[in-house]
């Protein structure tokens, strides 16, 4: 009897444990999304070091840390471009490389300007900060340097 009340406290601490250890792991997801292009850490904390110029081309970049992903892409203020997910297609050690999702444009008139939308994603567990980390995003590749 002691024997399988010990059994059913350790398979319910367990269970527990792995609910408390996914909470803690935001995953892959969006966490926010905005016209306009992202403010780095370094901007953040007064540092604005060499600004990087941008041509119309999708960028990204390391924003918390390490622990999120800004990309940026160039399109119509009427109709952006927008992240919706973030997927691993190689994991660290593998080849450290991941692909936004970006949902079709919609079909209507958009106007002809030229402005940056900024979709911000958690990093991905399977991804490392270590290695140079490969975004493939709009049929191009973005190489994002080690934190």
């Amino acid at each position: 009897m002691a024997s399988a009340l010990r059994r059913s406290v350790l398979v319910a601490a367990a269970a527990a444990s792995v609910l408390f250890l996914s909470a803690c792991n935001p995953g892959g997801g969006t966490v926010e999304d905005y016209s306009g292009l992202p403010v780095s850490d370094h901007e953040e904390s007064g540092d604005h070091g060499d600004e990087a110029e941008f041509d119309g081309e999708p960028v990204a970049q390391w924003l918390q840390q390490g622990g999120q992903i800004a990309v940026t892409l160039w399109g119509s203020s009427t109709c952006p471009y927008v992240g919706s997910d973030i997927r691993v297609l190689e994991e660290a050690g593998e080849g450290n490389r991941v692909e936004i999702v970006v949902p079709p444009l919609p079909d209507q008139p958009c106007t002809m300007d030229l402005v940056p939308h900024t979709t911000v994603f958690w990093t991905p567990v399977k991804v490392t900060t270590t290695e140079p980390l490969t975004i493939e995003v709009l049929d191009r590749e973005i190489e994002l340097d080690v934190k």
